[in-house]
């Protein structure tokens, strides 16, 4: 049964044009070509990234935070309570008022008090500065020496300038040992990226990002098996072309790939340097995302295999694939210009997928804060003097 399942999977009329078959591409006369059996080295080397990014964040992130004067918020904790916090794990992190009300009997605290636990509460389950900085400063890090990397092994290609060159022979292409490396590493990252998302920083597009990790994965994987490579390297490369700048520069309530909300620049404070970047990042996205890659990339994969073989399912799955991140990319691109019409218009440039923190309410904190601030506005868990006084004329 497995045999046959198997059997099916590796058909040539799947993955390859009419009239070729493997044994087509197998290393011959000092020629080497892509393998399938190649992709196992990511697995162990997504696991090394894994490590490698555990050190990165230790001894590389954490410093360049002190030294940056990033410091971690003091968090008022939610205090030991035994109903709520099995509401919160059970039934839900914001109860409706008719919950709030049915808690406060069941714990024997006012609504305001059942109110601000669970505010506190979720304060407590959201990320730190500091595990933000991290994150971004590692994935800023990959992106720019990937995108470095990526225009070392494509520059000098004769595809990079002629695109039709990318099915020059067609599927008969050798490798070489620049493709295969960065093959590998570009697939081993993403792996990485899938195996920690459950303990990254979490945004309201998660669900995107997990499908944005698993296309990518299946589409680097199959391009090169099925020696889609030279377009393979040109996809890979648009895609750090921006995706550094995502991770160096978008705000906090700002942007993020995955989109992180917090990120590097705006961490330390920078604000200017953040929205510089921010508007730089923000035009390289929508040329390389919305321009580049649908009219320049997709037409090469749509139209120009047709000129050389019949349509095959190969040729429709790997276009598939690329319609799933161009859908995401619109997506994403939806989001960039809404924080652009904000920045632009004045408004404070926020992540709209991100989760902000929540402070404390005014008539929360009365207990907290003491009679002599009950009267007062608070921010950031202080109470604000107020300095307007009427001028006589």
């Amino acid at each position: 049964m497995l045999q046959t399942l198997y059997d099916y999977f590796w058909w040539e009329r799947l993955w390859l044009p009419v009239n070729l078959t493997w044994a087509d591409l197998e290393d011959r006369d000092g020629r080497v070509y892509a393998k399938a059996s190649d992709l196992y080295i990511t697995l162990p080397l997504a696991l090394l990234f894994l490590i490698v990014r555990y050190f990165f964040e230790l001894y590389v992130a954490t410093p360049l935070a002190a030294l940056l004067n990033i410091k971690e918020k003091t968090r008022l904790r939610a205090p030991p309570n035994a109903t709520l916090e099995h509401f919160y794990l059970t039934s839900g992190k914001q109860p409706k008022q008719v919950e709030v009300e049915l808690l406060s009997r069941q714990s024997g605290l006012s609504g305001r008090q059942v109110e601000r636990w669970f505010r506190r509460r979720r304060n407590q389950d959201r990320p730190s500065l500091l595990k933000k900085f991290r994150e971004a400063s590692w994935r800023f890090t990959f992106y720019l020496i990937a995108f470095i990397a990526g225009m070392a092994v494509i520059v000098d290609k004769p595809w990079f300038y002629d695109m039709k060159k990318v099915w020059e022979g067609y599927p008969i292409q050798s490798t070489i040992p620049s493709q295969y490396w960065y093959y590998m590493i570009e697939l081993s990252f993403y792996w990485s990226l899938l195996f920690s998302i459950a303990s990254d920083v979490k945004r309201k597009d998660f669900k995107e990002q997990i499908i944005h990790h698993v296309a990518t994965i299946i589409l680097i994987s199959f391009s090169w098996f099925a020696n889609y490579i030279r377009a393979g390297t040109l996809i890979m490369a648009l895609h750090d072309s921006s995706d550094y700048l995502l991770e160096s520069g978008a705000h906090d309530d700002g942007w993020g790939l995955s989109m992180q909300s917090a990120k590097m620049f705006n961490y330390a404070g920078w604000k200017n340097t953040c929205n510089n970047i921010f508007i730089v990042f923000a035009i390289v996205f929508i040329i390389t995302r919305l321009v580049i890659l649908p009219f320049w990339i997709l037409h090469c994969t749509l139209v120009y295999p047709l000129e050389l073989y019949p349509a095959f399912f190969g040729y429709y799955f790997f276009n598939s694939m690329m319609g799933v991140l161009q859908l995401l990319h619109i997506f994403w691109a939806y989001l960039i210009l809404r924080m652009a019409h904000k920045f632009i218009t004045g408004k404070l440039v926020e992540d709209e997928r991100s989760d902000r923190e929540e402070t404390e309410s005014s008539e929360g904190e009365e207990a907290a804060a003491g009679g002599g601030a009950k009267s007062r506005p608070l921010a950031n868990g202080h109470p604000i003097l107020n300095n307007n006084h009427r001028k006589n004329d």
